[in-house]
């Protein structure tokens, strides 16, 4: 079981530097960045492949149960997470790489991305190391901190939109903004799913589709 948890350890380190790489390439709307960004994805989809197979193996050999059942389930869920995260960093890159070969800068106007990125990268780390500790309440804070990544997003967007209607000759670049800024809103989504899975597995409480009044009822209570 050990191992099978450093494994996840080793897969969501991966995922962190393919945030920080993919977020830094599009601010720098550096091609070479991300390029290497989008050839690095396979590395998250053969860790999450090793896991998987790693978690039949337990499953078909040793029949846990009880928490160690817990572990194994609470695994496949927060790979499967990571691995769509390494997907929305891909994304990502191949955002920046649209603008890079667009010749597009990193206009001001999108600084807010980068605010967003970091919140959600530091989301994924949060949780990483609540996963690491089986911490129930700093798993509860990255579900707490979603709420707050959901509403820069929507700021973010909302001043996106109106940049495009006062000059529509930049529309064909802030879209590309725009799918990269949804990409890391998905990102803070997959990082409170997998706080939800670091919950469930210390607490044997399922929280998923709770609001957090409701899972801050049920886990601090």
């Amino acid at each position: 079981m050990e191992s099978l948890r450093n494994k996840v350890l080793k897969m969501g380190g991966l995922v962190e530097q393919q945030i920080s790489g993919a977020i830094d390439a599009l601010q720098d709307t550096n091609a070479k960045d991300a390029e290497k960004i989008i050839l690095n994805d396979h590395k998250v989809n053969a860790l999450e492949v090793t896991i998987d197979e790693a978690c039949t193996q337990i499953l078909a050999r040793r029949q846990p149960a009880a928490s160690d059942l817990r572990m194994v389930i609470a695994v496949i869920k927060t790979i499967t997470d990571l691995e769509r995260i390494g997907d929305e960093a891909e994304k990502i890159a191949k955002m920046a790489l649209s603008l890079a070969e667009d010749d597009a800068g990193f206009n001001s106007r999108y600084a807010g991305i980068r605010h967003l990125g970091d919140h959600v990268r530091r989301m994924v780390h949060d949780v990483l190391d609540a996963y690491a500790r089986l911490d129930v309440e700093a798993a509860l804070q990255v579900v707490r901190d979603d709420e707050d990544a959901d509403k820069e997003y929507t700021d973010l967007m909302r001043m996106l939109i109106t940049y495009m209607m006062e000059d529509p000759r930049k529309i064909s670049e802030v879209l590309d903004v725009i799918w990269a800024a949804r990409a890391l809103e998905r990102i803070g989504d997959h990082a409170k799913n997998i706080g939800e899975y670091v919950i469930y597995l210390v607490k044997g409480k399922d929280v998923r589709h709770l609001d957090l009044a409701e899972i801050e009822k049920n886990i601090l209570s």
